[in-house]
């Protein structure tokens, strides 16, 4: 039977380039890497067509575009990756508008994934603070505006207008003191399962995409597909990676950690999470995932060699589109992309569920900074955002398509991803709260897929976490407000 659930048009245009321009490694905060990044690439970018350009200059008040005079052209960006294009990445559509429309431009701060935060208070308590940084990675509420890193934006975003009237709900999702935080552009795919097409073929394994096609991509066929290719002697293994474990438990269709009536909760005790942490607990006794524990706690090869994607010695990698939205040479370690190697699919479903494929989500937006020098230009860079998002969003497709090589299964696919987003999102915010928190959450979300043998079951993980997951919300809770999110 094929996929018949109508899935919302609500994302439907949502090919914009802000995400083909590749985010770096986000959520990596549990990657062995912490060398610091000190100075930007020197390869350039690629600018955009020049039907594009013309296409975006094209843009007037009509398109909810209302462009105003900036005192201060220069907006300051804190990020582990950088807006501005390099090493063949094409600029995104809403940069473009930017220097368009504004003759906006957006300097880059560099700071090493590890240190975004130091670097970040460090320079507010300076006085010297960047304007605005990322909240994709689903880390910076609330525990950003508890400690006053971030401030609202309701002064700058017209969140009740026209142009941002369809975002207006995702951005009512992360208040604080009745104020937004968060300046959501809209929801995408956190994680996804990414696969090389040959590796599939050449173990004559059933293809993913077309068992989600025909509504059978479960929980089941993913195991056994994993059991049937895994072959220690061969170093062949069903998973590797950093994300499988939150990957696995958001197909339950809740996060670990969530908000309710404007309070954060945990969902340990909730049975869909259980009878997902019990599946993924039967996946790590088939011994199937790639041991870290004798790679120093790292991926084969660190995410650097496509963590034998592209050696076709792992067959799947749950991770972000991020990973695949790059250039051919770029890409090369995961598979050969003009080949027709590289593929994904959701994460597989609870086969005794809901039917639903849920979708391990997060947002594409931005916060603004306390004490941020230019917030005016990071509303105006926001708008084009939106504007690029709403009208431009072709040039997304084209640049997948014709720069990074996708084909139209791949297109057809990321778009099936968004569109489960849009109606199944799974926001978790377990790295968002306290620095406490993500630590306890490190070690139970992986509690039952831990490789070198320290896999436990759900009940005694949940046993051993609870009662300080929520001391930690509970303090967290103090500070959060009282008022329901809409």
């Amino acid at each position: 039977m094929k996929l018949a659930k109508k899935l919302s048009a609500a994302a439907l245009a949502v090919m914009m380039a802000a995400t083909v321009s590749a985010c770096g490694d986000s959520n990596s905060n549990d990657t062995a890497n912490s060398e610091e990044t000190t100075t930007a690439a020197t390869e350039p970018g690629k600018e955009l067509e020049e039907s594009q350009k013309e296409q975006l200059a094209s843009l007037t008040e009509d398109d909810q575009f209302s462009v105003k005079e900036l005192s201060n052209k220069t907006i300051k960006w804190l990020a582990h990756y950088d807006i501005n294009p390099s090493n063949g990445a094409v600029k995104g559509p809403e940069l473009e508008l930017f220097e368009q429309k504004y003759e906006g431009k957006v300097e880059y701060i560099n700071a090493d994934w590890n240190s975004r935060y130091t670097k970040l208070a460090s320079l507010v308590m300076s006085k010297e603070s960047p304007d605005f940084f990322p909240a994709d990675d689903m880390d910076t509420f609330p525990k950003g505006a508890i400690k006053a890193m971030f401030q609202p934006i309701d002064d700058y975003v017209k969140l009740d207008s026209e142009l941002w009237k369809d975002s207006k709900g995702y951005c009512d999702q992360f208040m604080f003191n009745g104020k937004h935080y968060i300046a959501v552009i809209y929801p995408e795919p956190n994680l996804v399962c990414i696969y090389n097409t040959k590796t599939i073929e050449d173990n004559s394994l059933d293809d993913p995409a077309e068992l989600f096609e025909n509504d059978e991509w479960t929980w089941d066929k993913f195991q056994e597909m994993c059991k049937s290719f895994t072959n220690p002697e061969e170093e062949k293994y069903g998973l590797d990676g950093y994300w499988y474990a939150n990957a696995i438990s958001q197909t339950s269709g809740k996060p670990l950690i969530g908000l309710e009536n404007g309070k954060l909760v945990h969902y340990l005790d909730d049975p869909a999470v259980a009878k997902a942490q019990e599946f993924m607990y039967n996946l790590q006794k088939d011994n199937v995932c790639f041991d870290r524990s004798s790679n120093n706690w790292s991926t084969r090869g660190s995410g650097d060699t496509g963590e034998g994607l592209g050696s076709y010695l792992t067959l799947f990698i749950p991770t972000g589109l991020w990973a695949i939205q790059n250039t051919p040479d770029n890409v090369k370690l995961i598979g050969d992309v003009e080949a027709g190697e590289i593929m994904f699919v959701p994460m597989p479903r609870n086969p005794s569920g809901d039917g639903v494929y849920y979708m391990g989500s997060r947002v594409h937006g931005y916060n603004i900074c306390s004490g941020a020098p230019n917030p005016e230009g990071v509303a105006a860079y926001l708008d084009c955002c939106q504007v690029a998002y709403q009208k431009a969003s072709n040039i997304g497709e084209d640049v997948l398509k014709n720069d990074y090589k996708w084909n139209d299964k791949m297109l057809e696919m990321r778009k099936k991803c968004y569109e489960l987003c849009a109606e199944h999102p799974v926001f978790d915010l377990q790295n968002g709260v306290s620095n406490e928190l993500d630590a306890a959450m490190q070690d139970l979300s992986q509690a039952t897929m831990i490789t070198g043998g320290g896999a436990t079951t759900w009940t005694e993980a949940v046993g051993s976490f609870k009662a300080k997951v929520q001391w930690l919300l509970d303090q967290s809770n103090n500070n959060v407000a009282t008022e329901p999110t809409k």
